[in-house]
Order: C-alpha cells, then sequence, then structure tokens
C-alpha cells in the first residue's frame, strides 16, 4: 500500500462520514481515524438525508425483505444513521449481550452496534448524549447508507 492508497482511504472517509477505518493483512496493519474539530453538530444535520424512491403503486414488498413498521419520528428525538451499507449487528458476537436496549443512557462515544462491510466491522457510536427510544433495525439484517438505526432522547 502506498500513499496513493492511503489518500484515496481517506477521501472515502470523508466522503462516507467515517471516523476510524481499520486493515489488517498478512504483514500490514493500517488504523486510521479522524476527529471532529468544533462542537459536535446534532445528527440530524451531520448527516444528509437521502429520501428512499417509492415502490410502485399496489407493488407489494417482495419476500424476505419485510422492514418493522415505519414508526413516526418525534421532532424532540434524534436518529442515529447508518453511515454504511453492510449487515447490522447489535453485539460484538453471537454469544455477547447487545451493545444497547431501549432505555439505555448512550454518550457520544457509546457503541451502539456494529456494522460489517467487507469483512470489516465498523462500531458505530451513538455521537449525541441521550436515552435509546427505539430500536428500528433487526439484528443481522442488512442496512443502507443513512438508514436510521436507532432514536434517542437527547439529555
Amino acid at each position: 500500500m502506498d500513499l496513493k492508497d492511503i489518500k484515496a482511504i481517506i477521501d472515502l472517509m470523508r466522503k462516507n462520514s467515517l471516523s476510524e477505518f481499520e486493515l489488517e493483512r498478512q504483514d500490514f496493519k493500517i488504523k486510521l481515524k479522524r476527529g471532529v474539530t468544533g462542537p459536535m453538530a446534532p445528527l440530524d444535520e451531520a448527516l444528509p438525508a437521502y429520501p428512499l424512491p417509492l415502490p410502485p403503486a399496489g407493488a407489494g414488498t417482495p419476500l424476505g425483505t419485510a422492514s418493522a413498521p415505519a414508526l413516526p419520528a418525534s421532532p424532540a428525538l434524534l436518529e442515529i444513521k447508518s453511515p454504511m451499507i453492510g449487515t447490522f449487528y447489535r453485539a460484538p458476537s453471537p454469544d455477547a449481550a447487545d451493545y444497547v436496549e431501549i432505555g439505555t443512557e448512550v454518550t457520544p462515544e457509546s457503541v451502539v452496534c456494529l456494522i460489517e462491510a467487507m469483512k470489516v466491522m465498523n462500531e458505530i457510536k451513538a455521537e449525541a448524549k441521550g436515552v435509546i427510544t427505539h430500536i428500528l433495525v433487526e439484528n443481522a439484517k442488512p442496512v443502507e447508507f443513512g438508514q436510521p438505526l436507532f432514536r434517542i432522547r437527547p439529555t
């Protein structure tokens, strides 16, 4: 891996709002972290909102892709959104306890879940202080960029 590759990774981190990247190969390991400068922006302002295309009228949900019923967002709640496409996991391993449950108090540095993307486990942090009020994704299900994962009541 040369400097050009590292710069490309940094650009991807910036474009996808990733704060951490880690890659390990046989005799090579790189871990990149980037911090936030200045005050923390609310999650709704920090991540762009991308509307999802609506299915054609009369089209049903394909088998195997049923999602949880949509819950209307309260203006007082913040959403923790997926910073990438991948597979959502609520715990660090199948036999471990979930990172958070409804009612769990979180800080900006609290890990709330993992998203596996290209065989890399990415820890997702709350990035806000509050209490988890809704868990919007089932364990081991695919998630899209910008998809809400949790709702929290700020404290």
